[in-house]
């Protein structure tokens, strides 16, 4: 049997970054209380002082709402590398730090200020912030930790040398609740690996073949979806082939050999595929192929010649030398917007042709004629 099929550390890691989209409702939230709440500050105040910290912060709250909001879509592709992710990450963090900054500054410039009312406000934005970054960033521990640092700490070392007991107090309380939080971010974190990783193994599992761990019917219906529907690159060539005396082989040496025969062609099928292609088992001793942009049918054929080759080739099973065969029916496709399903119909038409006439490899030529390659 086949090992257990792991999740990827690199697959967690871009499913904590994309975390860091799902938060655009909150941020969009606080940018827009910030405008407001700043600008009151600022009128009521005159201060000029204030006006600063409040100017570049809302330059750096509109940058991180318009970077988000474009490279979502980006982050949301299945098919997004890990460095990709890293460089998406840091775009988001750049704007995100800096309002942070400017939102302590901001925030302690105000309670140094002599209205009460503008030491309400000026908390009120912090604390609001730190709720939102706790909501929405703290799967990126990083990120979340050194903004709330930035956004925070002003606020706390300016009531902390106040003199004022009040003063002093709000500012220890405030201090303890951030240490605190950053307590519970971290282990909010350390859960969400783990939760992370059994999701996608969990997944992982559900689309793979339990014993050659090729790619099972579900996930190349996902990856043909993905890589050839929506990214239309044809023409394409899709190959169905199936054993020949494998049967035999489960007759004569048990299921066990049998199942390690079929992991063996697995894994020699893989080997004849260019970076980009797919294969995947269908059940019993059945696969199927794709090859995505083709430059021509010969090279569908060329490929077929060599996963037949490939296959014919003596396997050593435990003590045992087995020998087999395969047949393979194949269909080349300029129409991308056709169904798996019936693509996959048409090349196994072709394949039991194949079988039929004696040959080892067919193609489908149209719905009314299946000629053997030449």
């Amino acid at each position: 049997m086949s090992t257990p099929v792991k999740y990827s550390p690199d697959a967690i890691e871009i499913e904590l970054i994309r975390s860091l989209y799902d938060g655009l409702l909150p941020s969009l939230v606080m940018s827009l209380g910030f405008f407001v709440c700043g600008a009151l500050i600022i009128a009521q105040s005159g201060d000029l002082l204030i006006a600063g910290p409040y100017a570049i912060g809302a330059l750096a709250s509109i940058a991180r709402l318009l970077v988000a909001w474009r490279d979502a879509p980006r982050a949301d592709n299945p098919a997004i590398t890990l460095g990709e992710a890293r460089r998406l990450e840091r775009r988001y963090a750049a704007g995100y730090i800096v309002f942070a900054a400017m939102l302590g500054f901001f925030a302690a410039r105000g309670l140094a200020l002599p209205d009460p009312a503008i030491d309400k406000l000026a908390i009120c934005l912090v604390i609001g912030y730190a709720a939102g970054v706790a909501a929405g960033t703290s799967l990126r521990p990083r990120i979340a930790i050194a903004s709330l640092l930035l956004a925070v700490m002003p606020p706390v070392v300016t009531m902390l040398g106040a003199g004022k007991p009040l003063h002093i107090a709000t500012g220890l309380m405030t201090a303890a609740f951030l240490a605190g939080g950053i307590f519970s971010l971290r282990k909010r974190h350390a859960r969400a690996l783990d939760e992370i990783g059994r999701r996608l193994t969990f997944a992982s599992l559900a689309r793979s073949d339990g014993l050659t761990d090729l790619p099972n019917r579900l996930a190349l219906r996902e990856w043909f979806d993905r890589n050839v529907r929506a990214a239309k690159l044809r023409p394409i060539a899709l190959h169905c082939l199936d054993l020949n005396g494998f049967k035999p082989v489960n007759d004569s040496f048990g299921h066990p050999v049998g199942d390690e025969l079929l992991t063996a062609v697995a894994k020699r099928i893989s080997g004849t595929l260019r970076e980009g292609d797919i294969a995947a088992r269908l059940g019993g001793d059945e696969f199927v192929i794709v090859q995505l942009q083709i430059g021509n049918s010969d090279e569908a054929y060329m490929l077929a010649e060599r996963v037949a080759a490939s296959i014919a080739r003596s396997f050593a099973i435990g003590s045992h030398e087995v020998r087999i065969s395969t047949s393979i029916g194949y269909i080349v496709c300029e129409d991308v917007s056709r169904d798996l399903e019936q693509l996959i119909s048409l090349a196994d038409e072709a394949l039991y042709t194949a079988k039929r006439s004696g040959r080892s490899i067919c193609r489908y030529r149209d719905a009314a004629q299946v000629q053997a390659a030449a």
